[in-house]
């Protein structure tokens, strides 16, 4: 059996292991720094010969007036940590270096290693930590800032691109936010809408601010997202917001408005005592997940029969029935779907893990750090769609008034 012949890898590896005898990570990492410098300051040598066209030893026999100018110093960030390096130079300043550009320092594709920190809702103080006790360097809470900054113009390309003609659910929902103001610390809320578009994909149509939520806001909103292109909604799924229910439908009047059922749950069990919990919401599932129309309104007769002595938690569901109701003109998936605002407030829970980092300086630091959150949703979200999405869309046409939405954008897609 023939001996197997070692990798250059392991080759370069064997004689730095020789030439520094590394004995903890600190010391392997140090003997990169001194490889690193000599591998760049070379590369660099080769694009500069390039560049002249002659090397050294062929400096008298090339007719060309520009000749090599000396070096100027540099200093890199690589993941090893800083690295000191000298960048040839050409008499005339015509030398553009490719592997290490001029005016760049950072190497270590540092710029996304803090983004990434800054989106899980890391403070510049751990990414500044975090930063030094890995790479061996600091970076200032200016720097960070300045980093974090680059996507400034992206999010508000972001805010105002052109959005998609019809979305047949979208699922709208407010998260607050602690920011620092003049009169002290308040909360804030911060409008989030989710749209599922006709290939059963997710987008975050924006993000909205607000002292509170109301539905004059909500329709300030609506009217913005119509003026970016949308045309019409089949459903949208919400909390109890006063007045919004009427504030959408001005805006698009073919809407179909739905209370979100886990919503109106917690609402009513703010008058059932703990130890009824389980046993109300058990019969509770019974009435909107029942098989048909009739079937729930037998068993929300039965719940109220049971749950006399609550009599707050039974106006809270008479009050919105006809919610429960209007769930049973659609198909059981497509009731699925719209009976809850999970799908956004799965996405305010991403925020939330973002928000730990105490409050907010103004309104740009909010929607920085909750951009770069969504844009590590999309990647999750990227080549999925929702489940059982075809079934959803074949009883959705069947409907008179969405299935004439759906036909007709189908048609422009």
């Amino acid at each position: 059996m023939s001996k197997k012949q070692p990798t250059r890898g392991e080759s370069l590896a064997k004689a730095i292991i020789s030439e520094y005898k590394p004995k903890t990570v600190e010391d392997m990492q140090n003997a990169l720094k001194d490889v690193f410098g000599p591998m760049f300051e070379a590369m660099l040598n080769g694009e500069m010969e390039n560049h002249l066209g002659y090397d050294n030893n062929e400096r008298g026999e090339k007719e060309t007036t520009n000749r090599r100018n000396g070096y100027n110093h540099k200093t890199l960030k690589t993941s090893a940590g800083e690295v000191p390096i000298d960048v040839p130079r050409d008499r005339e300043g015509s030398f553009e270096p490719q592997v290490v550009p001029k005016r760049q320092t950072d190497v270590s594709s540092m710029e996304g290693k803090v983004l990434a920190m800054y989106a899980r809702g890391m403070s510049q103080r751990d990414i500044s930590s975090t930063i030094d006790d890995i790479y061996g360097f600091k970076l200032s809470a200016g720097q960070i800032s300045n980093i974090t900054d680059c996507v400034l113009d992206e999010l508000n390309e972001w805010q105002n691109r052109p959005l998609k003609a019809f979305y047949p659910f979208i699922f709208v929902d407010c998260i607050y936010v602690s920011m620092r103001t003049e009169q002290g610390v308040s909360d804030q809320a911060v409008y989030v809408i989710l749209g599922y578009d006709l290939n059963g994909g997710k987008d975050v149509l924006g993000l909205w601010m607000g002292d509170t939520e109301s539905k004059h806001r909500w329709m300030q909103i609506f009217d913005e997202i119509k003026s970016r292109g949308v045309q019409d909604i089949g459903f949208i799924s919400m909390d109890g917001v006063s007045g919004l229910e009427d504030g959408a439908k001005a805006i698009f009047k073919n809407v179909v408005v739905q209370r979100c059922m886990v919503h109106l749950i917690r609402n009513s069990l703010k008058y059932v005592p703990s130890k009824d919990y389980k046993a109300f919401t058990a019969q509770l599932r019974k009435i909107y997940g029942a098989i048909n129309l009739k079937g729930a309104q037998v068993e929300f007769e039965r719940f109220c029969d049971v749950w006399t002595k609550y009599p707050g938690a039974i106006r809270v569901w008479k009050d919105n029935f006809r919610h429960v109701e209007q769930l049973f003109n659609y198909g059981s998936d497509v009731r699925r779907v719209m009976y809850t605002t999970n799908a956004i407030e799965s996405v305010n829970s991403s925020f939330r893990k973002v928000t730990k980092q105490g409050a907010f300086s103004n309104e740009t630091a909010v929607f920085k750090v909750f951009y770069l959150r969504i844009k590590e949703l999309y990647q999750k979200w990227h080549g999925h769609s929702i489940r059982n999405w075809a079934i959803v869309m074949n009883q959705l046409v069947i409907d008179e008034r969405i299935g004439t939405m759906v036909r007709k954008y189908q048609v422009s897609i």
